[in-house]
């Protein structure tokens, strides 16, 4: 029977996760469960991915505002303290911010404008060229960014990031200054202890700041890395893809990601006798085209996944091949010559043309955008997501 359905992607609910789960057993009885009421099969090549939230939670990889902040305090050293391009989040940063200004006397933050690393914006960049204002050059005071464009309110959330950052600091006894500038060296007018708090640009930005002569610079990654006081850590990202947990506690990346993936991918081959591909994954790759922003605030896509996940995909363009390669065919017998086509060609030996227009993204990288689409961020209650199909071919029947 021919086939008539590609790929299919499932949400899944699940439990709610706390720490102390064992969540690769969750993870194996939700799927199971799953396939047995909707029905579904569960078949080699699937794909079973869950979202890094609640693998930190299982795991309990929590650090306080405390043991953030004793850390800072350990290795900027210095009570006088720069941050450089930080996103514009309340969920993501300002929680990070409540440390910073724990440990200091005073912070100076420095902000890219016109708008943040992943796009949230504080003003338009048209506002720039009406003003005269060159951004690539120009340093703005807070008072100057007031005075020269009224509200700075983020556009979706209505939030007056220069504001709450702001309060931030100064209701942790710390004295705040604000500029907006893209030249990481301005905050050296200020302070020459500084943090690099930009997620995917971190290590050229520290790079510009050592070059420019900071004493200490140091990125979001090289805090938290080892435990404080008993708490958790991520000895690869230190604080990027934390969020807020509580007031006073901030949830880390997962670590030891590798160790739940193989395990959940053992357990259902034990289960059902199938290869599942088993991922976690954090913020999807995409650009909202409405308001511009990057969703990827997390510092990868999946920190750890199964071998199966391992590279781009092998594709063709099959308008391509319908349009110039076979041009002259149609009906069945155009499609027994792209299917034909397509199950016996390789990478290495295809047309250039072949492959126009499939951008060669890692599998895992499509996937977590795949995921965090379906799963949402909201009340969708559905953390766990089953993908069926994704690696077919139009050669499979």
């Amino acid at each position: 029977m021919v086939r008539t359905v590609g790929t299919v992607v499932r949400g899944l609910r699940a439990p709610i996760i706390n720490e102390g789960d064992d969540l690769a057993q969750i993870l194996v009885d939700t799927v199971l469960n799953a396939a047995e009421n909707e029905p579904f099969a569960i078949e080699d090549k699937d794909i079973l991915t869950v979202t890094e939230s609640i693998a930190a939670r299982s795991q309990g990889n929590y650090a306080s505002i405390d043991a953030i902040a004793k850390d800072v305090e350990n290795k900027v050293q210095s009570k006088k303290i720069g941050v450089v391009f930080p996103i514009t989040s309340r969920n993501r940063f300002n929680s990070m911010l409540k440390a910073i200004a724990r440990a200091a006397d005073e912070v100076i933050i420095q902000l890219s404008y016109p708008s943040d690393e992943v796009g949230n914006p504080l003003m338009l960049i048209e506002q720039l060229d009406e003003l005269g204002i060159n951004p690539w050059s120009d340093v703005l005071s807070e008072a100057e960014a007031y005075e020269k464009f009224g509200d700075l309110k983020h556009p979706f959330t209505g939030t007056d990031y220069l504001s709450v950052y702001r309060k931030t600091v100064e209701g942790e006894g710390a004295k705040c200054t604000i500029i907006l500038a893209n030249q990481p060296k301005a905050i050296l007018g200020y302070t020459d202890h500084v943090i690099a708090a930009d997620i995917h640009t971190r290590k050229r930005t520290k790079r510009r700041l050592e070059a420019a002569g900071a004493k200490v610079a140091i990125s979001l990654d090289e805090i938290m890395t080892a435990p404080v006081d008993g708490s958790g850590f991520n000895p690869d990202f230190g604080l990027l893809g934390s969020n807020l947990s509580s007031d006073e506690r901030i949830k880390l990346f997962p670590t030891n990601g590798e160790e739940l993936v193989n395990k959940v991918q053992k357990m259902l081959k034990d289960a059902t006798g199938k290869d599942v591909e088993v991922m976690i994954y954090g913020d999807g790759a995409f650009k909202d085209p409405q308001s511009h922003i990057w969703e990827l605030a997390d510092p990868i896509v999946s920190p750890a996944y199964t071998a199966g996940l391992e590279g781009t995909p092998e594709e063709v363009k099959l308008k391509y091949l319908a349009d110039s390669k076979f041009d002259d065919l149609r009906g069945q017998e155009l499609q027994d010559a792209i299917s034909e086509y397509i199950a016996s060609h390789k990478r290495d030996s295809q047309d250039e043309a072949d492959g126009i227009g499939t951008t060669p993204r890692q599998i895992t990288d499509l996937l977590g955008s795949l995921s965090d689409l379906t799963s949402g961020s909201g009340d969708k209650g559905t953390p766990v997501i089953y993908i069926k199909g994704y690696f077919d071919k139009y050669s499979d029947q």
